[in-house]
């Protein structure tokens, strides 16, 4: 028997013939069936493969998440140039001081004080440190405070120009000197202060605190007893109400007038 070629095979395919029912004649096989079956299975295969890629593609994904270390996990929580407390860490973490002391070494955290740690922020100039908002902000937990300087008394005009290295914190709970990394905080308890500093409350301030300034005690009075007559004396009123001691209560109520503090 010869050999047949494919052409002559194609054309067998197409002469197939369905044998025939009982009775009936012999008729040729409808090709269009077997035409829509080769298209419908393609089809399939090729909605398979597409399906096996994304299969594929979703266990390598989930290969990379289940080989991430726990301590990789933690480090995607921080945040350059900010600041945490030891419990805020510990939320990410299952090893927590393990994890703490693997940072520490590795120059991804910086140890400000017990429990306290910061993220170096990278400049052009190289690490910076976190602000004195962020650093007292973690050291507290987000208890209010305000921050103050003997400095901001130069704003006023009153002859004060002596610069301090001291920043002062007004909180609700702290009081004492803490070194939080490089930089030295004064923390005091006061039951009142405003939410940022304002003239009225500087200058309330600075009588307050006038015996711990490195200028002529009476001469910085005289000039803040200048100062007060041209502030607004209904906030400046309230603000010696509201922040001053009772030394600065009568410096002020000589300095407006009598009973002028109790008039608003």
């Amino acid at each position: 028997m010869g050999k047949t070629t494919r052409a002559g095979r194609v054309a067998g395919f197409y002469a197939l013939r369905l044998p025939p029912a009982h009775g009936m004649p012999e008729r040729p096989l409808d090709t269009t069936i077997y035409a829509r079956k080769i298209i419908y299975f393609s089809m399939l295969s090729h909605n398979l493969h597409d399906f096996s890629m994304k299969i594929l593609a979703l266990r390598a994904c989930l290969t990379y998440i289940a080989g991430m270390t726990k301590l990789d996990q933690l480090k995607r929580h921080l945040k350059p140039g900010q600041a945490y407390r030891r419990a805020d860490l510990a939320r990410w973490s299952t090893a927590v001081d393990r994890h703490l002391k693997q940072l520490v070494e590795s120059g991804t955290l910086r140890k400000l004080s017990g429990g306290l740690y910061v993220v170096p922020k990278e400049t052009v100039f190289g690490p910076a440190p976190a602000s004195d908002k962020d650093v007292v902000c973690a050291f507290l937990k987000d208890d209010p405070f305000l921050l103050a300087s003997p400095n901001a008394y130069n704003s006023l005009g009153v002859g004060t120009t002596q610069l301090y290295d001291k920043t002062v914190v007004y909180n609700h709970k702290r009081h004492g000197e803490f070194q939080l990394g490089n930089r030295k905080y004064t923390f005091r308890v006061k039951l009142r202060f405003p939410k940022s500093l304002t003239p009225e409350f500087l200058l309330v301030d600075l009588v307050n605190n006038v015996d711990q300034l490195a200028e002529a005690k009476e001469e910085v009075l005289e000039r803040v007893q200048k100062r007060a007559a041209s502030t607004d004396r209904r906030r400046l009123r309230r603000a010696v109400r509201e922040y001053g001691n009772e030394r600065t209560k009568k410096f002020f109520n000589r300095a407006l007038g009598a009973n002028e503090l109790h008039a608003g």
